[in-house]
């Protein structure tokens, strides 16, 4: 397997491709910083489950997505921040993604927070993605 610039960017893409095929698993190499994404989309109802299947190397993450009526539940994933750009926010300034509909995932001294959790906790950190 090929080297890997942007390992969120690269989840973000494998999610949107396997949704936009229809597929119900999308797999992808395991690592912390995806586990947490990947709770946080579980958690807000974009997708189904994660399992994390050993394999003797770093793991691979399997994603059950979430489909209503034939039509994903992820109608959109934009990548923010990236190796080349950080973007960095503070509490007064984070997005309110499709009039709430949506939510930015955070990256946090705290922890990977949604932007509600981010109010809640007075907290602003690196935008990683905003999904709707």
């Amino acid at each position: 397997m090929s080297s890997i610039n942007d390992p969120i960017s690269d989840m973000l893409t494998r999610i949107r491709n396997a949704s936009m095929a229809g597929l119900r698993v999308v797999e992808m190499p395991a690592s912390i910083l995806r586990r947490e994404i990947a709770k946080i989309l579980v958690k807000q109802n974009f997708v189904e489950k994660f399992i994390i299947v050993e394999d003797g190397k770093q793991g691979l993450m399997k994603i059950l997505l979430r489909y209503t009526e034939g039509q994903p539940a992820i109608q959109g994933l934009v990548r923010i921040s990236t190796p080349g750009r950080r973007t960095y926010l503070g509490t007064g300034s984070l997005p309110k993604v499709k009039n709430g509909l949506g939510i930015a995932i955070i990256s946090t001294s705290k922890g990977v927070l949604t932007d509600y959790e981010c109010r809640a906790q007075r907290v602003g950190g690196e935008i990683l993605c905003k999904v709707w």
